[in-house]
């Protein structure tokens, strides 16, 4: 047996031992780094600092796109699959979506757990402080649910820690270049639409288990549709944000904390409820779910900021 696989279950006995007192903490843990976390981003970018919150967002939409691609092409089977003995804790394989190399939720609470550690680490130390220990924990989450294994969430916090590093030192050389900018959003383009070629065209694991097909890979390319329509929403929503709207956050105002406050509810009603319901039905759930995502970020950067300056 391998040794990812007796470490899960060496979880698995711990949990069982202590009765699954643990499970819906850690399950807990899951869900806010993928359910809440995901709005930080938004509620940075209209009203605290607008580049530190285009930042989390282009960490957002790449670290989840680049999660999506290296799934794809690694087409690892989840723990439960390669091992039928291993028996994920309650919900949690509810949320444990697409192929399992590497983790999403790590990726997720790197991007902004430790996005929000290095913002905050000369300013609220403590803040930084909660925010590594809330990532460490979450990483371990994923394997103490039995749900990753421990690759799984290496490779996930260490690839998007590099994408991380890569952007900001990117956003900073181009900062006041609109024109390399905007370069930057025809190269943009161009990368979702090789990402969708790619996946749709490369070979993926064909198994069957009495007849049936062990994992489905148009299922599994959900997430990625997912993916390519936010970051698509977010490199046009970027150029029209920079050519038309020119968002400054209105300090001072007294409607920001409520304008945010809306703006948030907006994009999480849409992103886990309406949007794929509208249009996965017309479009199927994959460019259902690719279209949805991306109207969804093109509102967060481009419309609602227009709004704010309204109402502001």
């Amino acid at each position: 047996m391998q040794l990812d696989i007796q470490y899960l279950l060496l979880l698995q006995d711990l949990r069982n031992a202590t009765g699954g007192v643990f499970d819906e903490f850690f399950n807990a843990l899951s869900k806010i780094a993928v359910d809440v976390m995901p709005m930080l981003p938004f509620m940075v970018y209209w009203c605290v600092n607008k580049k530190w919150g285009y930042r989390f967002l282009a960490w957002y939409n790449g670290g989840e796109l680049l999660n999506g691609v290296i799934k794809l092409t690694a087409c690892a089977y989840r723990p439960w699959i390669r091992s039928d003995l291993i028996e994920p804790a309650g919900d949690s394989k509810v949320a444990a979506t697409g192929y399992s190399f590497p983790s999403g939720h790590t990726t997720n609470a790197t991007i902004h757990y430790g996005g929000a550690a290095v913002w905050q680490w000369n300013k609220r130390r403590w803040v930084s402080v909660i925010c590594i220990v809330m990532l460490v924990l979450t990483a371990f989450s994923r394997n103490f649910l039995g749900v990753h294994t421990p690759q799984d969430v290496a490779v996930g916090f260490g690839a998007t820690a590099i994408l991380m590093f890569i952007i900001s030192k990117v956003q900073d050389k181009l900062e006041g270049n609109e024109k390399a900018k905007d370069i930057l959003t025809v190269c943009g383009v161009l990368l979702v639409i090789a990402v969708l070629v790619y996946i749709q065209v490369k070979p993926y694991p064909m198994d069957y288990v009495d007849g049936e097909l062990l994992v489905d890979p148009v299922k599994m390319m959900k997430d990625t549709f997912k993916s390519a329509g936010m970051f698509l929403g977010f490199v046009v929503g970027s150029y029209i944000e920079r050519h038309n709207v020119k968002y400054e956050i209105p300090e001072g105002s007294k409607n920001l904390p409520m304008l945010g406050f809306i703006g948030v509810v907006i994009v999480l009603s849409w992103k886990e409820f309406m949007g794929a319901a509208i249009f996965a039905g017309m479009l199927g759930a994959n460019w259902g779910n690719f279209v949805a995502r991306f109207l969804m970020m093109l509102f967060a950067v481009a419309i609602y900021p227009a709004l704010i300056k309204k109402w502001k």
